[in-house]
């Protein structure tokens, strides 16, 4: 049977998820993590542990394994290993998206100025060195504005900022994320830089895509009704089909495609956020991977395909059948952490899963674990999932389920 070698990082959710669509399509499977397991000793064919920011080492390290366990395709789930399956599949000689392209996706500096050079219309932006003197810096700058990390996700150190003193503190706030030893070494370089960015008014919206070269697919288009007008950015709902006109939503899909082109990139699943305002359309990001967390539950194609699915099909080569998405509505809530602590008990878990058109309730923080909200933090205390005639029923009782459930910190 083909076998791919997925790049899943130790704390990522998408484990299972991949595992479960590469069983659907009869695929051996390969998991390389950045931490040794102890039972890669017993399964030498099915585990393989990979430094995944250094590229040189994993190619080295990969074609060596592939010398005697062929491999059919190599996936990354997030954007270090989007990076690394790029590079790992070139130096096996299979099809992959540019090393460059991806990289450039995961740095949001670079990735800002390849946009503006392009002429897409996103957020101006200027980079700063965290050594620098926030009070200086905050001088050249417009307000509102908004100071991010170049290379983290999940809204993690995105702060907005209206005036010189705010714009200070967040720098300070972002500068103490950035010390930390665990984020220092993955950020490398990056982690000295602190990118302030024009804060973009409107409604934001999220697309899922597959690109084939060159050419997107928009698999979906996500509403987030919840306003994100900072001062932290912490998602929680999104619902699709979106309910944005049909004109803007040919936009988002036109402004995309053109982030994409600018990027360069031409191959594989591609997740960008976008600010509509009006008839204006503003990238705000264009991520080389698909969706976060669980939030892919929410799609469903032609058979019951999943979105991870579709995935590893496009990873192999092979057709894809009924890549359109069912005709339901559909909503995800990314469950946020109200405050910092220990997380001691959960309560209300039947009575929200008992709310008509919730399909699932996942508490992925366990009791007893230290809960850090945003913009420290990078995770969620769960997801809950709802399916609905119209995309109004699908956010109704993804509200509805969520103020029934009790979390005590």
């Amino acid at each position: 049977m083909p076998r791919v070698l997925l790049l899943l990082p130790t704390t990522s959710y998408r484990t299972p998820d991949f595992l479960a669509a590469a069983s659907a399509l009869g695929l051996d499977v390969t998991v390389a993590s950045e931490e040794a397991s102890t039972m890669e000793r017993l399964n030498p064919s099915g585990l393989l542990t990979l430094d995944f920011g250094d590229l040189a080492a994993c190619g080295d390290r990969v074609v060596a394994f592939a010398a005697a366990t062929p491999l059919d395709a190599v996936l990354g789930v997030d954007e270090r290993t989007a990076v690394a399956a790029a590079a790992i599949a070139a130096r096996l000689g299979l099809p992959h998206p540019s090393v460059a392209a991806v990289a450039a996706a995961g740095n949001k500096a670079v990735m800002r100025e390849r946009l503006a050079q392009a002429g897409v219309a996103s957020p101006r932006h200027r980079l700063f060195s965290r050594m620098a003197d926030p009070r200086v810096a905050g001088r050249g700058v417009g307000y509102p504005c908004v100071l991010k990390p170049t290379f983290l996700a999940a809204s993690r150190g995105v702060i907005r900022a209206d005036d010189a003193s705010q714009f200070v503190a967040a720098w300070e706030r972002i500068a103490r994320i950035l010390a930390e030893p665990a984020v220092a070494k993955r950020g490398g370089a990056a982690a000295a830089e602190i990118l302030v960015e024009d804060f973009v008014a409107g409604e934001e919206v999220a697309l899922e895509g597959l690109l084939t070269g060159g050419e997107l697919r928009v698999l979906a288009l996500f509403d987030k009704p919840d306003p994100l007008d900072g001062p932290f950015f912490e998602e929680t709902i999104y619902v699709t089909p979106s309910r944005h006109a049909a004109a803007v939503q040919r936009g988002c899909a036109d402004a995309t495609a053109a982030a994409a082109r600018a990027l360069g990139l031409r191959e594989g699943p591609i997740h960008a956020e976008l600010r509509v305002d009006g008839p204006r359309v503003c990238v705000i990001e264009i991520a080389a991977r698909s969706i976060g967390g669980l939030c892919s539950r929410t799609l469903r194609f032609g058979m019951g395909m999943s979105l991870e699915e579709l995935i590893l099909r496009h990873a192999l080569g092979r057709e894809i059948p009924g890549a359109e998405r069912e005709a339901a509505a559909a909503g995800v809530m990314m469950i946020p952490i109200p405050g910092a602590g220990i997380l001691q008990e959960v309560g209300g878990l039947d009575a929200a899963r008992a709310v008509p058109g919730i399909e699932e309730v996942t508490i992925s923080a366990r009791v007893g674990s230290r809960l850090v909200p945003l913009p420290e933090g990078d995770r969620y205390l769960g997801f809950i999932f709802s399916r609905a005639a119209t995309p109004e029923r699908a956010e109704a009782a993804l509200r509805e389920a969520h103020a029934r459930l009790e979390f005590r910190i």
